[in-house]
């Protein structure tokens, strides 16, 4: 046996849907605890980003592994070239 205080807004939503659908409100909690649960579970098993994108990741690669170091040098080069005509 368990016992739950409910605001008043809720307890009149619970009301009305037990009487609209003719359904018991403790069948009504019942379902919607159901459903929580079964959402919870889902969101456990969610990928996360790195595993939704993890097999597009170095598919595009350029081949070149010192992008990441060598980057500055590259953009000064760049705005050398820009500035020299």
């Amino acid at each position: 046996m368990l016992s739950v205080r409910l605001d008043h807004s809720i307890e009149n939503q619970l009301n009305f849907l037990s009487q609209e659908k003719h359904i018991p409100k403790s069948k009504i909690i019942k379902e919607a605890l159901i459903y929580y649960f079964e959402a919870l579970k889902k969101e456990s098993k969610q990928k996360t980003p790195y595993e939704l994108g993890s097999e597009l990741f170095g598919k595009y690669a350029s081949d070149k592994d010192d992008l990441s170091t060598t980057y500055k040098q590259k953009l000064k080069d760049k705005i050398n070239a820009k500035n020299t005509h």
